[in-house]
């Protein structure tokens, strides 16, 4: 079975060390877009493109990819707390269609209260996932060309009609990531494909058995997917020492900043990250080979896959076993890594090209060669 391998795009910036500001890349527009164009030049098939207020509006950066990929897909994040559903479908429409049918939608109800109070919302943890029902049942009917009447807690439309259908049918695949009782009751009802963080492959197996199981109640089927963090090198000996040169610049009061903001957000699926590490650096190998040393200081997904590239791919595919075929996966820096990961692993994984990198990793300037049995 072959994996969908997606890259993400670090729309609020990106660094080389975590908590060392001097080091850190301002996320303009150009550097997204060298970011996406070397994704799919490597033949990564997909980026993951975030939302948040400190990132950049994740749609107008959507569109700004259209003109310079013509392959890879867009994950956009939808964030069904801010906007209507008919406005967001004639946007899913209008960008499926100038994007050649590649676009792809990350459901996002929230996470964090006092962003999302920033922005006017003020709806607590159960009550957001029951307005982005709403909104997805509205959504959903709109692209598949209903005229739609809805009259709910959240949402009212009277006669709503979007007549700029996607190419995609029935509409652009919706992908969506959460760890509560709701938010799996959301993925059931709702969605094509569950993102889960990178948790130990255990407790990830829960998560799909229960996403699964709640689909078959609804009479439907959910793909899977993990959300990682990589940091592979030629040697474990190397890896690990990336792993622990990435947070070398860390001290322990920034730490504890971090982790007091997070306890306070009410995402379950922050909590479960921030339990698998508790703030402390002695316990950051939480499986074999997973790291959770990224959750000490950033938020949502925390864990990467650290190791040699043979190790790094048996990791992926114990997921696999479990029944993931998709995974977004993030390096620091994300350019730099994103060469680097296709390189040394993309020959171990079903479905995927040797890549040939010419150049070096410090200087920035990449030539990746066109060739038999390599990405074009």
């Amino acid at each position: 079975m072959s994996f969908d391998l997606f890259w993400f795009l670090p729309t609020s910036g990106d660094t080389r060390f975590l908590g060392r500001s001097e080091t850190g890349r301002p996320a303009t527009n150009a550097y997204m877009r060298q970011i996406a164009v070397a994704a799919e030049q490597l033949g990564y098939d997909g980026v993951l493109i975030p939302t948040g207020a400190s990132c950049l509006d994740p749609w107008v950066t959507a569109a700004s990819l259209v003109p310079v990929t013509q392959r890879i897909k867009l994950l956009v994040a939808l964030r069904t707390t801010l906007g209507n559903p008919t406005a967001t479908a004639r946007q899913a429409a209008s960008l499926d269609q100038a994007s050649g049918g590649r676009l792809l939608l990350n459901v996002v109800p929230g996470g964090d209260a006092t962003e999302l109070a920033a922005d006017g919302v003020f709806l607590d943890h159960d009550a957001r996932y029951a307005a982005s029902d709403e909104f997805l049942t509205i959504w959903r009917r709109l692209l598949q060309g209903e005229t739609v009447d809805f009259d709910g807690e959240h949402h009212k439309v009277r006669g709503a009609q979007n007549f700029f259908p996607p190419l995609q049918k029935p509409y652009p695949p919706l992908y969506f990531g959460g760890s509560s009782v709701a938010a799996h009751e959301l993925a059931a009802k709702h969605v094509d494909a569950y993102l889960s963080w990178g948790e130990p492959p255990a407790a990830v197996a829960e998560k799909i058995a229960d996403v699964r199981a709640r689909a078959a109640r609804h009479g439907r089927t959910v793909r899977f997917g993990v959300r990682l963090h990589v940091i592979v090198r030629e040697t474990e000996e190397a890896a690990w020492a990336a792993a622990d040169e990435l947070i070398s610049h860390l001290d322990d009061a920034t730490i504890a900043a971090a982790q007091a903001n997070y306890a306070r957000m009410d995402s379950e699926g922050q909590r479960r990250m921030a339990a698998l590490h508790q703030g402390r650096r002695d316990r950051l190998e939480v499986a074999p080979n997973l790291w959770a040393g990224v959750g000490l200081v950033r938020g949502g997904a925390g864990t990467a896959l650290v190791g040699d590239p043979q190790t790094v791919a048996a990791r992926l595919q114990e997921y696999a076993d479990l029944g993931v075929d998709s995974f977004v996966l993030s390096g620091y820096p994300h350019l730099e890594e994103a060469y680097r990961f296709a390189e040394l692993v993309f020959p171990l994984l079903p479905g995927k090209r040797k890549v040939t990198v010419d150049g070096n990793f410090t200087g920035g300037a990449f030539d990746v060669r066109a060739g038999k049995g390599q990405a074009a």
